[in-house]
């Protein structure tokens, strides 16, 4: 604390953003401040005033960092940027977006649109996330039908066309593709046609059919018929696509509408997307880790997130309630615009009966997902049904304790506790034994060791036993634990043996094994279970005997202090190795004196 201290002092006192990191430097909150020093003085020096969870954030931070910004606009962009790609524990994060559907609009030659749910970071223009699939699709299905943009993955430039002659494709010949590999169109005027869908994409309609009336009726003047033709059934299918869509406002205005809903530990952001008076989209997100944030910091914090990866920027954003960093994020957003972006709260007329119906949407949705969550925590998983059926047991084995022991010719002997839920493990129930009262390779009798323990345990805490006991082994060492349950009174609790070589699955009082398929999914999971376990107990043992030689080799040795046979194992890579070196190899590591003690004691 003392370091924190002096290095607090050292903070400037300037706009930026600071990090809050934990022993492993692993990063626990990203903030902003006007003048870093007074903010981390704030965190550092405040008392019983705060809420549990920053209590709990301050007791694990071990050292912090900062980037100073010249202005507060920028501190605002990075710490979006910061909290995107660290997503820290204790800062609302927008739950991962990776999956959501966007609209890609390449850099080719001849450039393709189409759906795409990954970000190439090469120049592409991407417009969503779309979080509802069906209205993307709905409106890539349009823009395929309305304008004839190729849809191959040819590579299509100057040299291809000259060099390569492809045969053009069904869609030229219905008129679904302008045939831009066969050097049908040019890219100019290809591009004049793609510069139209990404009207049509942005939900600028008027705009784009005054341009195609006055595109028609020229061609009318000069006899292309069949141009005028086209581009009349082209005003058509946007005029029936434009109809689809719910009108809010008779002035044409460009505005997302964003409201929220809490509940628990999970917000809801929903955005009513309003492109010329038309609602054109309803987006939702939830925002996880909101414990103890007030709406209006998630809500700022959903702002910043959502529009640090948007194309599009609306004139103006209508939100319930004000922000606290409200001029802010207007002047980041009208720099990214390069227009004037407004952020205004109605509380009366249109606008306002806007935010409500915006509201409700939100509302409707958060309960959709706490319903959803609530149903998936409290239905077994398939595969813990099928176990049930296959072990004929009374009820679904949810959470399962797996035990393992793991030695070698009974010395530096080791079990693992591991814990699966509902087929999921939880690590952080996962619990290592030091095997105290067997001596020598015993599995049987360091099973029954572990079990009782663990049986202990759970009744001085006042907690319920698993659904199931899993035991790596066979017949001897489930009969060694069903002994130790019977004595304590437990000869009801479900407890089975999984044998390594064959994965045959045994229960108490049953000499053969159950006759449970080798492709169930229930012996699946008995086998991911049980290697975890193993998995677990040797990574303990191997530690624990490390530990051993390390000590026994090294650090018996006068002079040798942690710090030195880092250094020394750092060099050389191993014991081993160690023993090879000549006294002049170990002189330059850590010295005369030292070297010399090394290679008379190792040598023996």
């Amino acid at each position: 604390m003392k370091n924190l201290e002096y290095k607090l002092k050292r903070v400037p006192q300037k706009p930026g953003v600071y990090l809050f990191k934990n022993q492993d430097s692993k990063i626990l909150y990203v903030g902003k401040a006007k003048n870093i020093r007074s903010r981390l003085r704030t965190h550092f020096n405040s008392g019983s005033d705060r809420d549990l969870r920053h209590k709990k954030l301050m007791s694990k931070v071990a050292d912090f960092e900062y980037i100073i910004t010249d202005t507060e606009t920028e501190a605002l962009i990075l710490e979006a940027n910061l909290i995107k790609e660290y997503k820290p524990r204790y800062n609302v994060n927008l739950k991962d977006d990776k999956t959501y559907p966007y609209i890609r609009v390449t850099t080719e030659f001849f450039p393709r649109v189409f759906i795409t749910r990954k970000i190439v970071k090469d120049g592409s223009l991407y417009f969503g996330p779309y979080t509802d699939v069906k209205s993307v699709r709905k409106l890539m299905a349009a823009v395929q039908r309305i304008f004839p943009l190729r849809t191959c993955s040819r590579v299509i430039n100057n040299e291809t066309i000259l060099k390569q002659k492809h045969r053009v494709c069904l869609n030229y010949q219905i008129g679904k593709c302008m045939g831009p590999c066969e050097g049908k169109i040019s890219r100019e005027d290809y591009l004049r046609n793609l510069d139209q869908v990404v009207k049509f994409i942005k939900g600028k309609n008027s705009v784009l059919i005054n341009e195609l009336k006055s595109k028609m009726s020229r061609c009318a003047e000069q006899m292309k018929f069949e141009e005028a033709a086209r581009l009349r059934d082209e005003i058509r299918a946007i005029e029936r696509f434009t109809f689809s869509q719910k009108v809010v406002d008779s002035i044409n205005s460009n505005r997302d509408i964003i409201t929220i809903a809490s509940e628990k530990s999970i917000s809801c952001c929903v955005v009513f997307i309003v492109r010329e008076g038309r609602i054109i989209n309803r987006l939702h997100f939830y925002l996880e880790n909101r414990e103890n944030h007030p709406d209006s910091e998630v809500m700022a914090t959903f702002i910043k997130q959502y529009y640090l990866t948007n194309d599009f920027i609306p004139d103006e954003i209508l939100l319930p309630f004000e922000l606290e960093e409200k001029i802010e994020i207007e002047k980041w957003l009208t720099h990214k615009k390069s227009s004037r972006v407004r952020i205004n709260i109605p509380v009366r007329g249109k606008k306002s009966r806007l935010i409500g119906m915006c509201t409700r949407n939100a509302e409707l949705l958060l309960k959709e997902i706490l319903i959803q969550k609530e149903t998936i925590q409290n239905q077994p998983s398939k595969s813990v049904q099928i176990l049930q059926k296959a072990l004929n047991l009374k009820k679904p084995p949810v959470r399962i304790e797996a035990f393992d022991i793991s030695n070698i010719q009974g010395t530096d002997s080791v079990a693992s506790l591991v814990v699966f839920e509902n087929g999921k493990p939880k690590k952080s129930q996962y619990r290592k034994y030091k095997i105290k009262t067997v001596d020598g390779p015993d599995d049987f009798r360091s099973m029954a060791e572990v079990v009782e323990r663990r049986i202990l345990r759970l009744k001085k805490e006042n907690k319920p036993m698993p659904d199931l006991f899993l035991i790596d082994g066979g017949k001897g060492q489930l009969s060694a634990v069903f002994e130790v349950l019977k004595r304590m009174g437990l000869e009801h609790q479900p407890v089975i043996g999984l044998a390594k070589k064959l994965e045959d699955v045994f229960v108490p009082n049953n000499p053969d094994p159950q006759n449970i398929s080798k492709s169930s999914p229930g012996l699946y999971l008995l086998r991911q279970i049980r290697d975890e376990s193993h998995r677990f107990a040797v990574a303990f043992h191997r530690q624990k005997r490390k530990k051993r030689t390390l000590h026994s080799v090294l650090d018996d040795i006068p002079g040798i202090g942690e710090k030195r046979r880092n250094k020394l194992l750092k060099t050389f890579g191993s014991v081993k190795e160690i023993q090879k070196a000549s006294v002049s190899e170990l002189e330059a590591v850590v010295g005369v004196k030292s070297a010399r003690e090394i290679f008379k004691v190792i040598k023996k």
